[in-house]
């Protein structure tokens, strides 16, 4: 009980990578992968899924994308938490409506 109140338990993140068939094109994402990953926080999430699928010894091997680079989307499903669509731009994740999908 006490580690409850002290400390946001670890849960799973359902998480959705999108991708265009090139890279630095702005239309057409496509899905491109879906796993949970378990973090404390939307945030450790997102660093969480960067360094899964951007070194190489990490990355699923049922993974056919590529590494994650800037305009690439990640979509955070938490069930009655809501869906946050988060892109990639240099200065690091940035949410993002879902239109951008389109």
């Amino acid at each position: 009980m006490i580690r409850m109140l002290t400390k946001k338990a670890c849960s799973q993140y359902d998480v959705t990578i999108f991708q265009t068939p090139k890279y630095r094109q702005y239309k057409g994402y496509k899905t491109v992968y879906r796993t949970s990953i378990p973090a404390n926080s939307r945030e450790n999430c997102l660093k969480e899924t960067f360094s899964r699928f951007n070194v190489t010894d990490r990355i699923p091997e049922n993974y056919k994308g590529r590494f994650l680079s800037t305009g690439d989307i990640v979509l955070i499903d938490e069930g009655r938490g809501g869906q946050h669509y988060y892109q990639l731009k240099p200065g690091g994740w940035y949410p993002i409506n879902r239109i951008l999908l389109c």
